[in-house]
């Protein structure tokens, strides 16, 4: 499960069994169609067969197979963007929300791990956000006034960080946090959803989307699922073109896993304040069957395709590791993930904007992927079923915030600059020049050539124009693979998707 450059799958992918699932093979009819296994598609499909819907899901890969199997599992209400710019945009009641509801989803989990009996190491833990830097302990203080203002009144400042070797400054730490083994979690989860009669067809790729009374969705086999509701949850949407593209970025994230002896380390979450931020979190050595605990340390942020050299992302990772937690031994782990950022921090779960009343979304995870996806099966279950819930206006994917225009604007300027690639030179003249294992662009006339060189030297390629809105792909040393710069579409060596936006294969060459 590795490839050249190190990089590797988390070991919670490993080992899972799942209920059997299988192919689309014929057309079907149902209350609700979900598209997407995840953790939003799959509890949003749990949830509503719960209430009696007849729920079909289709998955194009495996269920967790996508981003949620690259998580590092934190589950948190201490959003990543802080509370004074949420208070910001949202207002204090906005905030509050926010706060509420991803607290609310870290309930729900544990809620159906109970009632399911699903054995994923779920744990309630505290979390703690550290200063690095006297500037940082001011942000820290405002932090505080920030919760506060919220009513979350049992967030306190300790004088000194539960682990001395992260910092000598100031910490917040705030209570019922949690992480759990997330791919566990999704086999229960997945399997308690087929005893209430769920169909779950996986390997189901999802290439064309028709909105009406009754949605339609087709499936790259030709088969059709015809819904009463359509529910869209694949990370960024991909029955959407434009619209909500233009609101939100994709970033890759980059984690390690790093073996520390048994008990050095707290099992609890950890965050700082730098640009981009470190998170920290601890599997401990019974949740893992080993004799030593695992310590997970993510971070080194970038837009997707927009680094020529990612692999260097672990290494710094490793650096900083090494210089907070100087009893960390070998590194087991290495993967990387792909998040989406709002431009105004919160996520887009509700009805598609400019689409039929019965087609929704979910997407924008921001990082709190796991919360995120529990809140959007709470609050899609609520809108399908007609019952009234708080939660939907902040997160309404039509919501417009001027303030938040500066940042709408820098994400797409960053966007229409990728269009520069057109006239740029390619990275190599001849496809003899691309070495085995790796990716190259290559001019040949007015446009741009994918070369990819297997392991056995023998070159193949493609068209460079992503088939989502035609920006050029970059190579991907890390994950072997051709990466849209502008809205995160992802395609393998050989140009076949791997994650959307684009639905279409990159073109011959």
């Amino acid at each position: 499960m590795e490839n050249q450059s190190g990089a590797s799958v988390p070991f919670w992918v490993k080992g899972v069994s799942y209920t059997d699932t299988q192919k689309l093979k014929d057309n079907v009819t149902c209350d609700v169609c979900v598209v997407g296994g995840g953790i939003a598609g799959l509890t949003t499909a749990y949830l509503l067969a719960k209430e009696g819907k007849r729920v079909v899901l289709l998955e194009a890969k495996t269920i967790g197979g996508g981003e949620t199997g690259r998580t590092t599992a934190h589950l948190s209400n201490a959003l990543d963007d802080g509370f004074p710019n949420l208070i910001n945009l949202f207002g204090k009641d906005g905030a509050r929300l926010a706060c509420v509801s991803h607290g609310r989803a870290i309930d729900k989990i544990e809620e159906i791990a109970k009632e399911e009996s699903i054995d994923c190491d779920f744990k309630k833990i505290n979390g703690y956000l550290f200063a690095n830097n006297r500037d940082q302990e001011e942000e820290l203080m405002k932090e505080l006034e920030a919760v506060q203002q919220i009513g979350w009144r049992d967030v306190v400042m300790r004088k000194e960080c539960p682990v001395a070797s992260l910092t000598a400054l100031p910490c917040l730490q705030f209570p019922n946090q949690g992480r759990f083994h997330v791919m566990k979690y999704i086999a229960g989860l997945l399997k308690a959803f087929i005893d209430k009669g769920g169909q779950v067809y996986t390997d189901t790729k999802a290439v064309d989307f028709k909105s009406g009374t009754v949605a339609v969705v087709t499936a790259e086999s030709g088969h059709t699922v015809a819904s009463n509701h359509l529910v869209v949850a694949t990370n960024t949407p991909v029955n959407d073109w434009v619209t909500m593209h233009t609101k939100q970025a994709p970033y890759r994230t980059y984690a390690i896993g790093l073996a520390v002896p048994k008990g050095e380390v707290p099992d609890a979450l950890f965050w700082d304040m730098d640009d981009p931020y470190h998170y920290i979190r601890l599997q401990p050595a019974e949740d893992r069957g080993a004799s030593t605990d695992l310590l997970i340390i993510g971070g080194e942020d970038h837009k997707t395709g927009q680094d020529a050299h990612p692999d260097k992302r672990f290494y710094a990772l490793e650096r900083w590791a090494r210089l907070k937690f100087p009893m960390a031994q070998e590194v087991e782990y290495r993967w990387s993930g792909q998040v989406y950022e709002p431009v105004d921090r919160l996520a887009f779960i509700g009805r598609n904007p400019g689409d039929a009343n019965n087609v929704y979304i979910a997407t924008g995870d921001s990082g709190h992927g796991m919360t995120h996806g529990t809140i959007a099966g709470m609050l899609l279950t609520d809108l399908i079923m007609g019952r009234k819930n708080e939660w939907e206006k902040i997160y309404d994917p039509a919501r417009i915030s001027l303030k938040s225009a500066g940042e709408f604007l820098k994400e797409n300027l960053n966007v229409a600059a990728q269009m520069k690639d057109y006239v740029t030179p390619g990275e190599v003249d001849d496809p003899s020049q691309v070495m085995p294992g790796t990716g190259r662009l290559m001019r040949k006339g007015t446009t741009k050539v994918a070369v990819y060189c297997d392991a056995d030297g023998v070159r193949h390629e493609c068209s460079a124009v992503c088939t989502h809105l035609g920006c050029i792909v970059n190579w991907n040393n890390v994950e072997k693979s051709w990466d849209c710069p502008c809205h995160g579409s992802r395609f393998d060596p050989y140009g076949r998707v791997i994650t959307g936006p684009a639905s279409k294969n990159l073109d011959k060459a």
